[in-house]
């Protein structure tokens, strides 16, 4: 798997981060892998701010899915954190996560598995002293397309 690496100095370049991957991907599916407090709901949040959604940003824990519609398409938010199965997710419709237009963030893939389809691309978030280190993989090709989009700002 193709990899690019970044160095995230505070939540403010996490959100650049977001808004660099809206540009780079603008649809299809990403799994947002990182420990609680990662900043997984913070890149999310750069990446719909940047698309242009303005309105309080979340991570669905409760809900398990926030929707947004925006003028390039749907963006779908899904935090799986609290899913008890896999099977769950017909229930929230998770049909509509490949539809042509629509770009589908997703924290806690691994509680999706079997179910998910499989992500363009991977983020993984992880501490890095104060600042946090983000990883990104491509899955498929229109997620190597991707990949190649953010290599501009590899580190």
């Amino acid at each position: 798997m193709t990899e690019w690496q970044r160095n995230l100095a505070d939540a403010a370049a996490t959100e650049a981060f977001g808004a660099a991957l809206a540009e780079a991907l603008p649809e299809g599916v990403v799994y947002l892998h990182g420990d609680l407090g990662a900043g997984k709901t913070t890149l999310a949040r750069g990446l719909l701010r940047a698309r242009g959604v303005a309105g309080p940003v979340r991570s669905p824990t409760y809900t398990l899915l926030e929707p947004y519609a925006t003028a390039a398409g749907t963006i779908l938010h899904l935090d799986l954190y609290r899913l008890s199965d896999p099977e769950e997710l017909y229930f929230l419709g998770i049909e509509e996560i490949e539809a042509p237009g629509t770009l589908a963030l997703v924290e806690w893939p691994e509680r999706g598995t079997g179910v998910l389809p499989p992500a363009d691309l991977t983020v993984s978030l992880g501490y890095a002293g104060a600042a946090r280190r983000a990883a990104v993989g491509a899955g498929t090709e229109r997620g190597r397309k991707a990949l190649a989009a953010l290599g501009s700002g590899a580190a």
